[in-house]
């Protein structure tokens, strides 16, 4: 089974080759030995083996048939290897870590790659470090700053909970069959505290959700079902602005604002 299987377009597969990007980023992953590890979507196990290779411990969980059986046979008897055959949008991903700290890794399909990362910041308070291969574009979406038109609803609500770094750029040659789009690493590290503070979470992500869901529009128009004009200059936000211009806090106080009242 050394062959590259044909890749399965349900799936969104793009199955990487390239052996120098293959090291760098086991070399750059930085999960120590012994470590807990969860990679998402392992596909041929190139990344899976550079990983085993350093000594950690690696639960990789995969949807499609045909390439569990291909791990299987390849990693079944290595130490520190367990495989699980399933949707990662359904994994419970507490009992992966069963009490340890998780380092997670994974090309991530093109198509889910935002309901994957969300998922996981579900269980953010099990989660060490993240380092995922996705779109170079989804990747600057999540790393984008205020005041930019990539900055919207993802990268505050990844912002909020994780520093989040641009790494590697990986080009499509580097896959078969190669993607029309470049693809990037990108690095989630888990903060201490959410930016800006606690917060009632499910009213922040509402507060979030309904200010980009019209971007062009002014804050005072597009969250009055929320928030007066007068809620948001407490908050310290002016009703004339538009989503894009409001960082990170400045959301987090609205929400505390909108919980105080």
């Amino acid at each position: 089974m050394n062959e590259t299987p044909r890749a399965k377009k349900r799936f969104g597969q793009h199955f990487l080759t390239d052996p120098a990007v293959i090291g760098a980023i086991a070399r750059r992953f930085g999960a120590p030995p012994g470590a807990r590890v969860l990679e998402i979507g392992p596909g041929t196990g190139a990344i899976t083996g550079a990983l085993l290779d350093t000594g950690v411990n690696l639960v990789a969980v995969e949807i499609d048939r045909d390439m569990h059986a291909r791990l299987q046979e390849r990693f079944g008897d290595r130490p520190g290897f367990s495989l699980v055959r399933g949707d990662v949008l359904d994994l419970d991903v507490g009992a992966v870590a069963a009490g340890e700290r998780l380092y997670v890794t994974g090309n991530l399909p093109y198509n889910i790659t935002s309901p994957i990362v969300f998922h996981l910041l579900d269980a953010i308070g099990d989660i060490e470090n993240m380092y995922f291969m996705m779109q170079k574009e989804v990747a600057e979406r999540f790393a984008a700053a205020p005041g930019g038109r990539d900055y919207g609803r993802p990268s505050v609500m990844v912002q909020r909970l994780c520093d989040v770094e641009m790494d590697i750029i990986i080009p499509p040659t580097a896959f078969e069959p190669p993607p029309r789009v470049m693809s990037a690493m990108l690095r989630l590290r888990p903060r201490a505290m959410p930016l800006g503070g606690a917060v009632d979470t499910k009213l922040f992500d509402r507060v979030v959700a309904a200010a980009f869901a019209q971007r062009r529009k002014t804050l005072r128009n597009a969250l009055k079902q929320l928030a007066t004009p007068e809620r948001l200059e407490q908050a310290g936000i002016d009703p004339s602005a538009r989503a894009e211009t409001v960082p990170v806090d400045g959301y987090a106080r609205l929400a505390r604002e909108l919980s105080a009242s």
